[in-house]
């Protein structure tokens, strides 16, 4: 991977400049497509189109179109007409030309189809269009080598010789029956050791974990991980092989979701990136900036209705934010653990209630410990005669928030994802909000009703 320095971005910036054809040749000749995707990002449009249309190797330029951001390959692929898209799309792996046809407007789809030169490749293409996106039916790609369990070890190797020439990589080798269901994955070392063997259904490595073409992404990524594996075979609802992902494209999938993730648990309402307009950005953000101020709101008309006591005890007003701010922290910290387990899957729907139940457990710990060092700094350190009853109220008070902010950050994410929508929601503004709202109005009932008891 190459980095570009300032000097770098200046030089080549000068070439364009100049209009210096064979210089910039050169340039992008030795660069690998993902550095020209990156030098990309360094350059306006009309330089980005300029260097663009110098490479020479058409299949490189295909494979820069597929490592530029989003939006860098969105205003590119506005400057070419359908058929040049077709042209590059006919030189990508099924996976990626559906990944690119994905982000053209619906109205142009067809189009670009038509002018793909290889019918089959378009078969395929119009095939998996039919898969949600989040699937593992629309993540995958079919070119793979795939022969018969039935097959000789000497015809295996021919007709995988025959299949290997129209690939770029090879994973694995699939092994299927005559109505093309997956049976196993013939391993090279069994090649070496058994070059004669009758049939190499007798050799390979039968029941290989699979994904059907409706497993969630999510799922896909968790057994790439718990089996180490660099490819999945893909199979339909009866058992045919359709399709294989990539470790690849998961950890493409894996990051994006992981920006999404944090963007949403940031209040940010959708995918936005640091380039992209100022419109645009105020957009995905003035959502939960809007529910902030109704949050804050509600907060003063609470301690509107709390003047008189704070008047009166002024000692009460200092502990506002630490209520608010211990009950934020708490219920996020709790949310962010549901929320890791979900992804992992080490937490399960079935198993909410033990979930609770432990966090119930963790979360009275918790407010022994906080509530008893905020009791005792109080009553050793505040003059004022209502010191017993402030101590008292700002104790009860976070006990209580730290058990509700505890269960309330468990339950929601939960909820969430019963509900089928991303549960990094709850890690956000929504658990921050709701919990200062409660937490004020814990502390305002907690505060007069200890004031009064004491008086």
């Amino acid at each position: 991977m190459r980095d570009f320095t300032e000097t770098d971005i200046e030089r080549i910036e000068q070439i364009i400049d100049s209009q210096d054809r064979e210089a910039a040749q050169q340039e992008v000749k030795e660069m690998h497509p993902a550095d020209i995707a990156e030098l990309f990002q360094w350059l306006n449009l009309k330089q980005a189109e300029w260097l663009f249309n110098l490479i020479e190797d058409k299949e490189k330029k295909a494979d820069v179109l597929m490592e530029l951001d989003e939006e860098d390959r969105k205003k590119l692929l506005e400057g070419m007409d359908p058929e040049q898209i077709g042209h590059y799309i006919d030189l990508l792996d099924t996976d990626d030309a559906v990944d690119l046809i994905q982000e053209l407007d619906k109205e142009d789809r067809d189009e670009v189809i038509s002018h793909i030169d290889d019918v089959e490749q378009a078969g395929d293409i119009v095939d998996l269009l039919q898969y949600d996106e989040d699937t593992a039916g629309g993540l995958m790609g079919t070119e793979m080598i795939v022969v018969n369990e039935n097959l000789s070890m000497p015809d295996c190797l021919k007709e995988m010789r025959r299949q290997a020439e129209e690939l770029d990589d090879i994973y694995y080798v699939y092994v299927v029956d005559n109505d093309n269901r997956l049976k196993g994955i013939l391993p090279l070392k069994k090649m070496i050791t058994h070059p004669s063997v009758s049939k190499i259904k007798h050799v390979m490595e039968a029941d290989p974990v699979s994904v059907r073409t409706e497993t969630p992404i999510d799922d896909v990524a968790i057994d790439f991980e718990k089996y180490d594996l660099v490819a999945m075979p893909v199979v339909d609802g009866i058992g045919r092989l359709v399709g294989q992902i990539t470790v690849d494209d998961v950890m493409d999938e894996v990051r994006e979701q992981s920006e999404r993730d944090y963007q949403l648990a940031s209040g940010i309402s959708s995918d936005v990136d640091a380039s992209d307009s100022v419109i645009a950005q105020t957009k995905a953000r003035i959502p939960w900036l809007l529910i902030g101020i109704v949050g804050g709101i509600v907060n003063s008309l609470i301690l509107g209705g709390f003047e008189a006591q704070i008047a009166a005890v002024t000692a009460l007003a200092i502990f506002i934010p630490l209520i608010g701010g211990t009950g934020g922290n708490v219920g996020v910290q709790a949310s962010a653990i549901v929320v890791q387990g979900l992804a992992n899957g080490r937490l399960e729907i079935k198993n909410a209630w033990s979930q609770i139940g432990r966090e119930f457990l963790v979360a009275m710990l918790n407010a022994v410990v906080i509530s008893t060092v905020v009791f005792l700094y109080i009553f050793f350190t505040q003059p004022s005669e209502y010191k017993y009853s402030v101590a008292l109220a700002v104790g009860a008070s976070l006990f209580a928030v730290v058990i509700f902010a505890t269960v309330f950050g468990t339950l929601v994410p939960l909820t969430l994802e019963r509900l089928k929508i991303n549960p990094a929601l709850a890690t956000g503004p929504f658990i921050q909000i709701t919990n200062d709202v409660v937490g004020l109005l814990i502390y305002v009932g907690m505060s007069t009703w200890m004031l009064s008891v004491f008086q």
